[in-house]
């Protein structure tokens, strides 16, 4: 079972999105369910989220996230907690052009149980209505990219990652088909 509530304009310019999800009760999950509880609370220039998971056998959080992203016209930015509070990150969207064809983003993230930051830029580049090149690289070396050519109702994702800091090593190459009906 899975609904969603959607209020409108509680303060002005407003939205509060709220979906609860509740296991099939012809399911195996029955005598182990998890109570799923997402919320969404924002205008057009900031949002809060949260999404949390109760298990309600044992009585704890499966897993609880929140975030709040800020939004402007050129740009946004976001800042999430997640894996029970152990992971934050915070990513940095700019448009390069006021077509929006172009992007450059930014992400750091921080795994507290690890003591480790990992840091990523990247970029986005709208070639034509059917074509996104994308390309990403972190601060452990991972250099990928993605190119994705769609018609009318298909899409053809190439991806390729290689390592920077052990170039002798073999590069990733991968090949996807969707065909939506």
């Amino acid at each position: 079972i899975f609904t969603t509530i959607t209020v409108a304009d509680i303060v002005p310019s407003t939205k509060v999105i709220t979906s609860i999800k509740l296991p099939d009760l012809s399911s195996y999950m029955l005598e182990n369910p998890i109570v799923d509880l997402i919320a969404t609370l924002g205008t057009p220039a900031i949002a809060f989220g949260v999404e949390n998971g109760y298990d309600t056998t044992s009585g704890n959080f499966a897993k609880y996230t929140a975030g709040v992203n800020v939004s402007k016209p050129e740009s946004c930015a976001s800042i999430v907690s997640g894996d029970k509070g152990d992971t934050i990150k915070a990513w940095y969207l700019h448009h390069l052009d006021q077509l929006k064809k172009s992007v450059a983003v930014a992400e750091i993230s921080r795994r507290f149980s690890t003591n480790e930051n990992t840091f990523t830029v990247g970029g986005l580049y709208v070639v034509d209505d059917l074509t996104v090149v994308r390309a990403k690289l972190s601060n452990h070396g991972k250099l990928g990219a993605v190119r994705h050519q769609v018609i009318p109702k298909s899409m053809v994702p190439v991806s390729s990652e290689f390592d920077t800091l052990a170039l002798d090593k073999c590069s990733r190459f991968g090949l996807t088909l969707a065909l939506k009906p």
